[in-house]
């Protein structure tokens, strides 16, 4: 009588996967592909939407390519606005649409409340625009609403004499947006040992705060020293 015993052979067979299992992540897949760029259709279609009723609200139906159509053609008013804002930009490069400009910009600053809305707009627009700002060229992070609690903020400029005066040492302006919606948020004066710089860039924490968390920036070495871009303003 033999001590050894006999293991039974392994079955050298492929591994069978039932079928709600398959079925189950053929689902999964197709929402991992489909979802992203349904939602892209769908937030692009709201956009086109939008622009296309706001500029055929200001064309005459005469000019209005949509009276000589049978059917309905996405996309036509922002066209539209692109072309108009190309030969704009194309008129006011020039010396005599430069002189327009200044006349209008001249008219516009003599009205009492119309040029406080068209100043500020226009210094939004170029902090924005012009690239060689350093409004929200830094990611940062603060203790906000209180102690203890931290938020991601973009930091938009040094606070002015009279603001740094009233907290008794130099400040940072630092905007915190809310969630999902980054456009709304608040203003914070803050002492620069407050603001801790990120590496992340404007994009990803833009990214970062609309997801919620989810979508996260790719793991990267923490610099040992960040730069200072407003200690260059």
């Amino acid at each position: 009588m033999s001590d050894k015993f006999e293991e039974p052979e392994a079955s050298k067979g492929p591994i069978r996967i039932s079928l709600g299992a398959r079925l189950r992540g053929y689902f999964f897949a197709g929402v991992l592909v489909t979802a992203p760029l349904a939602i892209t259709v769908y937030i692009a279609w709201l956009l086109i939407s939008f622009v296309d009723e706001r500029v055929f609200s200001l064309i005459p139906p005469v000019y209005n390519p949509e009276t000589y159509l049978p059917f309905s053609v996405p996309g036509i008013g922002l066209v539209l606005m692109v072309i108009v804002l190309t030969l704009v930009g194309a008129l006011t490069a020039g010396y005599v649409g430069k002189l327009l400009l200044r006349l209008s910009e001249r008219l516009l600053n003599r009205m009492p409340v119309v040029r406080n809305i068209y100043g500020t707009a226009k210094q939004i627009v170029e902090s924005v625009v012009n690239s060689s700002t350093s409004a929200f060229r830094e990611v940062a992070l603060v203790e906000y609403p209180r102690h203890g609690i931290w938020t991601i903020g973009f930091i938009t400029g040094r606070s002015i004499d009279q603001i740094s005066a009233t907290g008794g040492e130099p400040l940072i302006n630092v905007f915190v947006p809310t969630t999902p919606n980054p456009t709304s948020g608040f203003l914070l004066f803050l002492p620069e040992k407050d603001v801790h710089r990120l590496s992340m860039t404007v994009e990803e924490a833009i990214k970062l705060v609309i997801s919620g968390g989810i979508v996260t920036p790719p793991p990267r070495p923490r610099a040992e020293t960040q730069p200072n871009i407003l200690s260059r303003a």
